[in-house]
């Protein structure tokens, strides 16, 4: 499977939010966001660069108890001509406190899996960085390029995020829909050699690298496969996305329904 180096995850986090930036610059801090229609583009970058400003000090701090995350917020700074700055800060925060020396020291994990914390959050700031970079390009009308192996493995992420032992807890609308009876997909990308397989099982989904027998299989480059799955590109678009579907199209449809959600 395709994994990010650690400097290649800090880097990725920096210039996809260095773009988000430029994309929320050229919008306009009313314009809204389509693929997450309950935000202005000032919601959006509010969004990242608080939660990155979040992350950074949970890591830098070493938290390990849930009950002791940070409670007080970064403030949005009140003229759109800061956020560039704003966010350039916020995203060199995140990735200076991802440091080699903090990889694997002790940070809490919320989703439980066998991820150091600081390693499942730097994950997660990559995708934040990547899929909303993504929204802010669609408020702004622009192109937005990911490279192959950041999707790759950012598809990874989602998979663990969707399958991790706390999943019902935090989702439980999800959890429970994507429960099944032994259905099964599979995620193929055409520009990398990742194969992803998940089955769909009474206690829970579950999924693992590689190819094998599936109910569907879905077909495309990693970026369309990322974005179809965030819900960020629609399935249906198969000819502008290069995505192609061998099978069962509702089952891969209710997947994508139920683990994307659109603001977040």
């Amino acid at each position: 499977m395709t994994e990010l180096n650690a400097e290649r995850a800090r880097q990725a986090i920096v210039e996809h939010t260095r773009r988000l930036a430029e994309s929320a610059a050229a919008a306009g801090p009313d314009a809204a966001v389509p693929t997450a229609p309950k935000w202005t583009v000032t919601d959006l970058v509010e969004h990242v660069g608080r939660t990155q400003h979040w992350v950074a000090e949970i890591i830098e701090r070493r938290i390990t108890d849930p009950t002791q995350l940070p409670t007080e917020l970064a403030a949005l700074p009140s003229g759109p001509d800061a956020w560039q700055a704003w966010l350039t800060e916020s995203a060199q925060r995140v990735a200076n406190a991802c440091s080699d020396d903090a990889l694997d020291a002790p940070v809490f994990n919320p989703s439980a899996d066998e991820r150091s914390g600081t390693r499942f959050w730097m994950s997660s700031m990559v995708n934040e960085a990547v899929v909303h970079g993504f929204d802010a390009a669609g408020a702004a009308g622009r192109p937005v390029e990911v490279d192959a192996d950041i999707a790759a493995a950012l598809i990874t992420n989602h998979l663990a995020m969707l399958t991790a032992p706390t999943w019902a807890m935090q989702r439980s609308e999800s959890a429970n829909a994507i429960r099944g009876t032994g259905q099964t997909l599979q995620l193929l990308a055409t520009d990398t050699a990742d194969a992803w397989s998940v089955e769909r099982r009474p206690d829970g989904a579950t999924w693992q690298p590689g190819t094998r027998p599936a109910d569907v299989t879905v077909t495309g480059p990693a970026r369309s496969l990322l974005l179809t799955l965030t819900r960020r590109l629609p399935l249906a678009d198969r000819d502008t996305t290069g995505i192609g579907v061998d099978g069962d199209i509702a089952l891969i449809q209710h997947w994508i329904d139920n683990t994307a959600h659109d603001s977040d």
